[in-house]
């Protein structure tokens, strides 16, 4: 299972609207993360090269990735969060509105064959030193053994969108404990998602998000919304009434869920007023 902890108002959206919201990295607290992780990147191809004594490739791929790096806004993906971890204090109080929220199960399984495209399914990476990463080799390679450095040469801006895309699934590995999984959508990758962004308005900003219609990605798969969700989990400091929830459902037509709620176990404290 894949536990995706939230409030009620984002949990209406997906059972009763069937839309998950992917919202972009950039507005997230982990858009530094992303940044490490695409200036680590470049700056180990960068070293390899230094290393080989190609300073004319290094001066020219230097270039390139300065320019790929000031467009962060055009490669930004988009996401929502999950964990492996169930009923789990820190996730609670993170992400579930401090326990009075509630978590969603999918199943891990079923979201992946619901993925393609500019759509996947990601572990969380967790790195401090991008050294090791395999897509340092792979820039460095294709450097190293083009005749000429050229921003246009076979290869190197495929490999720079799937740098980007693999930013959206980073974090520093003071994470780790989480167990992160991320649904990412990389608008970017051209001809490959067809889905409208939309907007949503608060009295502080505008934010943009991508919404994934679940019950056509379910219908793909000639499955129903409900066989993606093994489990519904009220949080620990939540008020939220067991036969209300059900009553929802029900009149969501989604009376199968009924038996699938449990209630938090988690010793979470309520938060002091």
């Amino acid at each position: 299972m894949l536990y995706h902890y939230t409030d009620f108002a984002a949990f209406d959206g997906i059972i009763r609207c069937a839309e998950l919201r992917l919202n972009n990295i950039l507005n997230m607290n982990d858009a530094s993360e992303m940044r490490l992780f695409m200036n680590g990147i470049c700056k180990a191809v960068i070293e390899k090269l230094d290393l080989d004594d190609e300073h004319e490739k290094l001066r020219k791929a230097e270039a390139f990735f300065r320019k790929e790096l000031a467009e962060e806004f055009h490669y930004s993906a988009y996401a929502a969060c999950f964990s492996k971890y169930r009923d789990d204090a820190a996730q609670w109080d993170r992400y579930g509105h401090l326990g009075q929220g509630v978590c969603i199960a999918f199943h891990e399984d079923l979201m992946q064959k619901m993925t393609g495209g500019a759509v996947s399914l990601q572990e969380v990476y967790y790195q401090e030193d991008m050294r090791e990463h395999r897509l340092v080799n792979e820039f460095y390679q294709l450097i190293k053994d083009a005749k000429r450095f050229s921003e246009n040469m076979p290869g190197l801006q495929e490999l720079m969108n799937e740098a980007w895309v693999q930013s959206a699934a980073f974090k520093h590995p003071s994470f780790s404990s989480e167990r992160e999984f991320r649904l990412v959508v990389s608008p970017f990758i051209s001809n490959e998602f067809a889905v409208e962004p939309k907007y949503h308005v608060s009295m502080e900003r505008i934010k943009k998000y991508y919404p994934l219609d679940l019950n056509r990605m379910c219908g793909k798969l000639n499955m129903h919304l409900s066989d993606l969700v093994g489990e519904i989990i009220i949080g620990p400091t939540s008020t939220q009434s067991l036969p209300i929830l059900q009553d929802y459902l029900d009149d969501c037509g989604l009376n199968v869920l009924k038996n699938r709620i449990s209630m938090s176990n988690c010793p979470l404290r309520k938060p002091t007023t």
